[in-house]
């Protein structure tokens, strides 16, 4: 596994797993948990020691639980989640109250990354939770802090009122919609790319032509699309019910995609 250092010098596996449908009926985002953990046990057995969660899923539990129950230690692990600003900001009891919350859900006293999930339209209220995340970054409960789908208004807002650089952004990047703009400026500022979703987008004809690139290396049209991502130092998430293909999306670090391939994928 490839690790990526983020800017206070923290580590974090370049590739994570996705979780916001695990241990869900019929494996569907909205869907009640069944009270089991077989995602988070393939995964852990595949490799992966990159978790993402985030309250807005409604399965913290479920990557607590799957990963106390391991054999591992829990410095094994990076675990994100992030606070659930969908509908805007509670307050600072609301954020303090959730944030204690996730710990309890993850069984974990300290998170490795703990994001701003969605900015929203009052900026004294965006400071104030990132001046929250602040204190438990200075505290220690959290190792990194950052931000997801923030654009550049956004982070600007932060950056120059901030005490603490976001350490990552989190953002929509795949086929398609690569959003190479904001990863630059992302990548000006030190801040590292994210992708959620990063096998999102693919139509057929997309499809046909990373089978073709990744029928060169012995790869799959998805670990192509991934290894595009790593190789311009994008953090990927990506997210199988499937073992085999959890375990696929990590078997991307024993070749190199070229100049004519990358130019061939941007162009999708």
């Amino acid at each position: 596994m490839k690790n990526y250092k983020l800017n206070n010098d923290v580590e974090i596996p370049i590739v994570g797993s996705g979780t916001n449908t695990y241990g869900k009926e019929e494996n569907q985002f909205s869907g009640a948990l069944r009270g089991d953990t077989q995602e988070i046990d393939w995964a852990i057995e595949n490799g992966y020691r990159h978790f993402d969660s985030a309250q807005i899923y409604n399965n913290e539990e479920v990557v607590g639980k799957g990963l106390k129950k391991s054999s591992l230690p829990r410095e094994d692990f990076f675990i994100t989640t992030k606070l659930n600003t969908y509908e805007g900001f509670g307050g600072a009891d609301w954020a303090h109250d959730e944030i204690e919350k996730s710990l309890e859900k993850l069984q974990t006293d300290y998170v490795d990354l703990f994001l701003i999930h969605f900015p929203w339209d009052n900026h004294d209220e965006i400071l104030e939770a990132w001046n929250i995340l602040e204190d438990y970054y200075n505290r220690g409960v959290f190792r990194t802090i950052g931000v997801s789908n923030f654009e550049k208004e956004h982070l600007d807002l932060i950056l120059e009122n901030g005490k603490i650089k976001p350490v990552v952004n989190q953002i929509e990047s795949h086929v398609g919609k690569w959003n190479e703009e904001l990863i630059a400026y992302n990548k000006g500022n030190d801040i590292a790319t994210e992708a959620w979703s990063p096998l999102g987008g693919i139509d057929e004809n997309a499809k046909q032509v990373l089978e073709e690139i990744g029928n060169q290396y012995g790869k799959t049209y998805a670990q192509v699309v991934l290894r595009y991502q790593i190789e311009r130092d994008v953090i990927v998430i990506p997210k199988s019910h499937n073992k085999d293909r959890q375990a696929q999306s990590l078997d991307i670090f024993d070749f190199d995609l070229t100049a004519s391939d990358r130019e061939r994928i941007a162009a999708l």
